[in-house]
């Protein structure tokens, strides 16, 4: 109904079937990309182009290049920066530029992070660069050969007020290993020890679980 939507956009295994039925409606003539525009939550640092474990790489074999976007409305932050801090100040003007982000989709963390926010005492507000905890580095691990030790250290990350500010969220997770987080999320106090737990106060927040991942939903 919106062809000109401001879409934000996670990598790693859980959005990879969504970008393949999305993929597959583009090419079909059900869904129409050509007037959206999209921006990526993250991105790993220090990684150069072309790197197959890149979260760019990995989101454009996926879906940008199946569906009629063009080039310059898609957005991502560019871990290779040599100056990270200006990349992430550049990257929030972008947004801004854009009028905000309509529609944001997230994966959620074994440890509650969205996007790469990991708990922590306080969060930051806007897009930042972060260290990654080892469970963090360990769920990319797939994209770098197995190996958790070869997942980069840092990665640039949208804030946690960057996030909510997007007018929708759809959380999306799977998994047993995600019920334990889910229930915390849904039914826990806001902390920043718990950063999905944030949504919570966000108006137009819609979940979307399998029945493994909704097991502790399930418990009176």
């Amino acid at each position: 109904r919106n062809s000109r939507l401001v879409l934000g956009l996670p990598t790693g295994r859980t959005p990879v079937a969504f970008y393949h039925e999305l993929a597959a409606r583009v090419e079909s003539g059900e869904a129409d990309l050509s007037q959206a525009t999209t921006f990526n939550l993250d991105e790993f640092v220090g990684i150069p182009a072309g790197h197959p474990g890149r979260f760019r790489s990995s989101i454009t074999a996926h879906l940008f290049r199946r569906v009629n976007l063009a080039a310059e409305r898609i957005h991502f932050l560019d871990g290779a920066a040599a100056d990270t801090d200006a990349e992430c100040a550049r990257y929030e003007r972008a947004i801004a530029a854009a009028g905000g982000i309509d529609i944001l989709i997230l994966g959620l963390g074994t440890n509650g992070h969205i996007g790469f926010n990991e708990p922590a005492p306080a969060l930051p507000a806007r897009t930042h660069r972060v260290t990654l905890e080892p469970d963090t580095r360990a769920g990319n691990a797939e994209l770098f050969g197995g190996d958790p030790a070869a997942v980069p250290p840092e990665a640039l990350s949208m804030g946690i007020a960057t996030i909510l500010q997007a007018r929708q969220v759809i959380l999306v997770a799977t998994g047993q290993a995600k019920a334990t987080v889910v229930e915390r999320l849904v039914r826990g106090p806001v902390t920043p020890e718990l950063p999905g737990s944030f949504l919570q106060v966000h108006p137009d927040v819609e979940i979307m679980l399998d029945t493994a991942a909704a097991a502790g939903l399930a418990r009176s």
